[in-house]
């Protein structure tokens, strides 16, 4: 396991204040509360993202600083957050603008929630990632809420609505895939 170290450096409503660095970019994305933020923290081994029972608490996207060396990005969910309207679809341009156009961006983190079947929502976010050949990972979040029986049913529900092989089960509270996850990162992180 790689020594971290992570740092919050900024949240942007806009491209054009995203950093201009240059270094790699890993982005985490899902529908409001599966577990962005809970993940980012487990990760780096402190808290630095917010985390709310709240759908909807990441509003921006927020860069996180990783060993001086590339970003963690916490990208705002998708689907239900007690949110205007308008908000809901501000987040959906930025995210849109975010992920067709954003050169440094390595790797997407695709999070799902282990307890629930996947959405309408992670669909088109799966169809869109898959159709413009972004590199991807799925992590199933919150696994440690499951029996071994429930997590083996959440494994073929995901086989039954997608055809990717790879999937990373993740408990941000015990760390369980947190060392499956990093190799994954760092596997797509330029040498």
């Amino acid at each position: 396991m790689i020594k971290v170290t992570g740092r919050f450096l900024k949240s942007v409503a806009r491209l054009s204040e995203a950093p201009r660095d240059k270094l790699p970019e890993i982005a985490f994305l899902g529908r409001s509360n599966v577990g962005k933020s809970s993940l980012i923290n487990s990760l780096l081994g402190v808290r630095l993202a917010r985390i709310s029972s709240t759908p909807g608490r990441t509003q921006l996207i927020n860069f996180y600083l990783v060993n001086q060396k590339f970003y963690f990005v916490d990208c705002p969910g998708y689907g239900f957050a007690k949110v205007p309207e308008e908000v809901r679809q501000r987040w959906h341009r930025l995210m849109e603008e975010y992920l067709e156009s954003r050169e440094p961006l390595k790797l997407n983190v695709l999070l799902l929630d282990s307890r629930v079947a996947p959405t309408p929502l992670d669909e088109i976010m799966l169809e869109w990632l898959m159709a413009y050949r972004k590199p991807l990972t799925l992590v199933l979040t919150k696994t440690d809420k499951l029996s071994s029986n429930e997590l083996c049913e959440a494994h073929r529900r995901l086989q039954r609505w997608t055809q990717i092989s790879s999937l990373i089960d993740y408990s941000a509270i015990k760390h369980i895939g947190r060392r499956e996850l990093w190799r994954e990162i760092m596997d797509a992180l330029p040498s």
